[in-house]
């Protein structure tokens, strides 16, 4: 065999050890479905099973609601819960993106941009043994336009606080069904 068939051979091997190098590492991968069967059971039946805090105002109330239906997949909370998830809500409204550049005296007619936010911090525990699963701070933010009419502002804000605490709502879910797919 000469110089340049070893050479040859060498190229011509080394796609062949790439790919065999490229599976051996891609059968390490710890990837699947977040809502699929793990290791302790399924991931649907253990969100079924959360019993969640009971609400302090309105907009924690929509979270609340919106958990609830992610969680148990339209169902009611659990009977015999094996889980409890505290949270705690608030909420805020604020205006943006303001426009004083006009030359009258009244800038209250001014229609403008807000923005509403709503926080969640949560904590869900084993129920047994009180041994916290996950916890974590979430964000949500929701932009309104405020009108002139002070009805259709106010109306404005709730839209964004249900919009916001919907979103919230999803994004917890993410994180516990995440957490209890371990």
């Amino acid at each position: 065999m000469s110089l340049s068939d070893k050479a040859g051979f060498r190229l011509r091997s080394f796609p062949v050890l790439a790919g065999v190098l490229l599976l051996t590492a891609l059968g390490g991968c710890q990837v699947r479905p977040l809502y699929s069967d793990g290791p302790t059971g399924s991931t649907a039946t253990a969100l079924a099973s959360i019993e969640i805090s009971e609400a302090e105002n309105r907009v924690e109330q929509e979270v609340r609601n919106a958990l609830i239906f992610l969680t148990s997949g339209g169902k009611s909370e659990p009977v015999n819960p094996q889980y409890h998830l505290a949270l705690n809500v608030s909420h805020r409204t604020m205006g943006v993106l303001y426009d004083h550049t006009d030359d009258d005296d009244d800038d209250d007619d001014d229609p403008g941009a807000g923005r509403v936010v709503v926080k969640a911090d949560y904590n869900l525990t084993k129920a047994a043994t009180g041994e916290t699963v996950k916890a974590g701070y979430r964000t949500a933010v929701a932009l309104v336009d405020f009108p002139q009419q002070e009805f259709a502002k106010v109306r404005a804000i709730r839209d964004g606080e249900n919009r916001a605490a919907k979103e919230l709502a999803e994004i917890i879910s993410a994180d516990i069904a995440a957490a209890l797919g371990r």
